[in-house]
C-alpha cells in the first residue's frame, strides 16, 4: 500500500494534550491577573500567544510529515519534520495488540491501537493514537494474516514482491472466538466488596473537603454539621447508615465502570480481553508468548473463594505499571473453580493440579531460626531505647512478645501454604503467607534454574530452588527449604529440556 498520513483528528488530540500543559499558565496570566498592567504579565501573555501559535504550526507540520506504510512483511514508519527517519517493524515481531478507547475517542467514533513487540527502544511499539474503528480492525487482521503467511511461506503460493492484498480494506477471515467469561451482576457486587472500592468514598470526601477549604472557609459550617450529628443518637444512626449506603453504591458503581463489560475470549492463537464501560480497553496476547501462569489469592479472596489469574508474557512494552498489570491479568475476581477450568480451556497446553506435596517439618525450624534475627534485633533495640507508651515504662517487653508471636504466625502460615509438585513437563508451586501465589510453568518455557544451599540447609538436607522465565522484567520464582531429593530431581528434570528444544 502507499504511504498514508495519520487520522486528521490526531491534530485535535495532540492539541488537547498540549492544552493541559498550558492550563495553569493561562489561569495565572488571564484569570488571576486579568486586569494587571505589570510588565511581567504583559510579556508573559505575548510569550504565551507565540507559544500557542508555534504549537499549532508544529502540530500541523507533524501531521503532514508523519506517515506510515504497510507491505507484506512489516510496518514502515516515516517521522520527522526537518530531519527524516524511517523505522521498519516486522509483523512477526508483534506479540501483543492493545486498544484503548477514551470518552473523547467514543465521541468521535475512533479508537487507539498499539502493536507491541519484544524489541527494546524506539522500535518496540507501533502506535496509532487516533484511528477509525474499521481501520483498526483491518490493521489488526492484516498484521495477523501477514505474520502467519510470513511464518508459513509455503502457504502464500506466490513469488516475488506481489502482495496478497492490494488494499488494507480487503476483509480477512477472522478466527472464531470462544467467550470464556463475562461477570454477572452478583460477581460485580462481590468484586466491589473484595476490592474494597467502597472505601474510596471516604477518600473522595476527604479530598473534596481539603479542595474546598483551599478556596472557601467552611470550617464553621463543618463544625456546625458535626455538632448537629452528634446531638442525638438518631442523627448519628441516620448519618452512619447514609454513609454506609453511599459507600456501597459508590463501590458498586466504580467496580461496574471498570469491570461491567469485561469479557475474556480466545481463538486458536490468541487470548482476547475487553473491559470498560466509559473508557474501553481491549488487548490480545499470543498464546505462544505465555511463559507461566500465576494464580494469586489475598486472605479476603481465599475467604470468598476468589482468585486472580495472571499470565507471565514475553514481550509487551507498556508505558506504566498499571498497563503491565492490566495486560497480564485475566480477571482479578474469578471463582477458584472457574479459574482452573478457564486455564484448561484457554491454555490446554498447561496443566494445573490441586494435588501438591507439603514441606517437611524440618523446613519450619529452618525458617524460624532464619527469622529469629528479626526478633533478636527488634528486642535488642526495644530493650535499649525502652519506649514509654502511654506512661507504661515496661511496654517494650510486651511489644517484644507481640513481635515474636507475629513472626511465628507468619512463618507457620507461610510454611503451611507452601506446596510443590513436579511432573514430566511442568513445575508447580505455591508460596506466600497472607497472600498466596500459585506458579505454573512448562519446562520448555524456563530459561534458567538455580539450586542453592545455605549452611543450615546443608545440615538438615534442604535446598532452595529458583526458576527464571522470559518476561519484561525477567520473572524469578522459587521455593526455599525443599528436600534435597527434590532439588536434585528438579535439576535433572530441567536437563531433560534439551530433548524439547528445537534448533532451526
Amino acid at each position: 500500500m502507499e504511504e498514508k498520513r495519520y487520522h486528521p483528528l490526531q491534530i485535535l488530540f495532540d492539541l488537547i494534550i498540549q492544552v493541559k500543559h498550558l492550563f495553569f499558565p493561562a489561569l495565572i496570566l488571564f484569570v488571576f491577573n486579568y486586569d494587571s498592567t505589570n510588565a511581567f504579565i504583559t510579556y508573559g501573555r505575548i510569550v504565551f500567544y507565540i507559544s500557542v501559535a508555534g504549537m499549532l504550526v508544529y502540530l500541523l507540520l507533524k501531521w503532514v510529515s508523519y506517515k506510515y506504510r504497510l507491505d507484506d512483511t512489516a510496518f514502515h514508519l516515516y517521522e520527522g519534520i526537518f530531519t527524516k527517519t524511517k523505522q521498519t517493524i516486522p509483523f512477526t515481531k508483534i506479540q501483543n495488540v492493545n486498544r484503548h478507547t477514551t470518552l473523547l475517542h467514543r465521541i468521535f467514533k475512533v479508537t487507539s491501537i498499539r502493536f507491541e513487540t519484544g524489541m527494546v527502544g524506539d522500535d518496540s511499539t507501533v502506535e496509532f493514537a487516533v484511528i477509525s474503528l474499521n481501520e483498526a480492525d483491518e490493521l489488526e487482521a492484516y498484521t495477523k494474516q501477514a505474520g502467519r503467511l510470513e511464518k508459513e511461506p509455503e502457504a502464500k503460493g506466490k513469488e516475488g514482491d506481489a502482495t496478497f492484498s492490494e488494499e488494507i480494506g480487503t476483509p480477512y477471515p477472522t478466527p472464531e472466538r470462544i467467550i470464556h467469561f463475562t461477570p454477572t451482576k452478583k460477581e460485580i457486587i462481590k468484586a466491589s466488596f473484595t476490592s474494597l472500592s467502597f472505601l474510596g468514598m471516604i477518600t473522595l470526601l476527604v479530598w473534596a473537603y481539603f479542595k474546598i477549604t483551599e478556596y472557601i472557609d467552611v470550617e464553621e459550617q463543618v463544625v456546625g454539621i458535626y455538632s448537629l450529628i452528634t446531638s442525638s443518637w438518631i442523627w448519628i444512626t441516620l448519618t452512619a447508615v447514609g454513609l454506609l449506603v453511599l459507600s456501597i453504591v459508590f463501590g458498586i458503581v466504580t467496580t461496574y465502570i471498570r469491570y461491567g463489560k469485561y469479557e475474556i475470549s480466545s481463538d486458536q492463537e490468541r487470548i482476547y480481553i475487553a473491559k470498560g464501560v466509559i473508557e474501553e480497553t481491549a488487548f490480545s496476547i499470543a498464546k505462544e508468548r505465555v511463559q507461566a501462569i500465576k494464580i494469586k489469592q489475598s486472605l479476603l479472596k481465599r475467604m470468598l473463594g476468589l482468585a486472580e489469574v495472571k499470565l507471565t508474557v514475553v514481550g509487551g512494552d507498556s508505558d506504566s505499571d498499571k498497563d503491565k498489570q492490566d495486560v497480564s491479568s485475566l480477571y482479578p475476581f474469578l471463582p477458584v473453580k472457574r479459574a482452573y477450568e478457564m486455564i484448561a480451556e484457554i491454555l490446554p497446553a498447561y496443566e494445573v493440579t490441586e494435588e501438591m506435596a507439603s514441606l517437611p517439618q524440618k523446613s519450619l525450624w529452618v525458617r524460624l531460626v532464619r527469622s529469629s534475627w528479626i526478633w533478636i534485633i527488634g528486642t535488642g533495640a526495644l530493650s535499649y531505647f525502652k519506649p514509654n507508651i502511654w506512661g507504661w515504662e515496661q511496654a517494650w517487653w510486651v511489644i517484644s512478645i507481640v513481635l515474636t508471636l507475629l513472626i511465628l504466625a507468619f512463618e507457620v502460615i507461610e510454611f503451611t501454604n507452601t506446596r510443590y509438585t513436579l511432573n514430566d513437563h511442568f513445575i508447580q508451586f505455591q508460596t506466600g503467607s497472607l497472600t498466596t501465589t500459585l506458579f505454573v510453568s512448562k519446562r520448555e518455557k524456563i530459561i534458567e534454574v538455580n539450586v542453592k544451599r545455605g549452611i543450615l540447609q546443608k545440615q538438615l538436607g534442604l535446598a532452595s530452588i529458583k526458576t527464571v522465565n522470559r518476561a519484561k522484567p525477567v520473572s524469578h520464582r522459587g521455593v526455599t527449604d525443599v528436600p534435597i531429593e527434590l532439588a536434585e530431581e528438579f535439576y535433572q528434570w530441567y536437563m531433560g529440556r534439551r530433548k524439547e528444544i528445537k534448533v532451526e
